[in-house]
């Protein structure tokens, strides 16, 4: 049966976001040094930093060979906005348990080592959970008839590739 996640316009985001980030490691190993960000949509996905649009072409070819290959892996990365946004949520919660109750300005302050510590503690089991959240949600290794269209170079205050998709 299946379930939301592989409605065709998710299942196309997630494909993207997993060429995306599996782009993200064949370029950094190819050019280290060169600071790399991205973001996934239905169409494609956007590559933000310093490289010519043939280095871009070759490393998303590439790593979409990659992951056709069997390296599901690659569409885990660790600067994944899934990951941060986990970390925030577990933080802002574990902080917010903390100071649940609280009514008096005195009480904050004193609640804000406990707060600094729940949320310290819920930062460290977060980072599995979005690294498990990418494989399982945010993200798809697998990108089936996934087919680069096009690779375009937008020139701004950061230099941005357009990676197109279909299938």
């Amino acid at each position: 049966m299946p379930g939301l996640l592989d409605s065709p316009v998710l299942s196309r985001i997630r494909r993207n976001h997993g060429l995306e980030h599996a782009t993200i490691h064949v370029l950094s190993r190819r050019f280290p040094g060169v600071s790399l960000a991205g973001h996934s949509d239905a169409l494609g996905f956007w590559l933000m930093g310093e490289l010519d649009t043939e280095a871009v072409a070759d490393g998303v070819v590439a790593a979409l060979e990659r992951l056709r290959a069997g390296e599901a892996d690659l569409a885990i990365h660790p600067g994944c906005g899934t990951n941060y946004a986990t970390s925030g949520v577990a933080a802002g919660l574990a902080a917010g348990i903390a100071f649940y109750g609280a009514r008096r300005r005195k009480d904050w302050w004193e609640r804000l080592p406990l707060a600094a510590l729940f949320a310290t503690a819920a930062l460290i089991f977060a980072q599995p959970l979005g690294f498990r959240l990418q494989k399982r949600v945010t993200t798809s290794g697998t990108p089936g008839a996934l087919r680069v269209t096009l690779v375009m170079r937008h020139d701004g205050p950061v230099t941005a590739h357009r990676i197109t998709t279909e299938g």
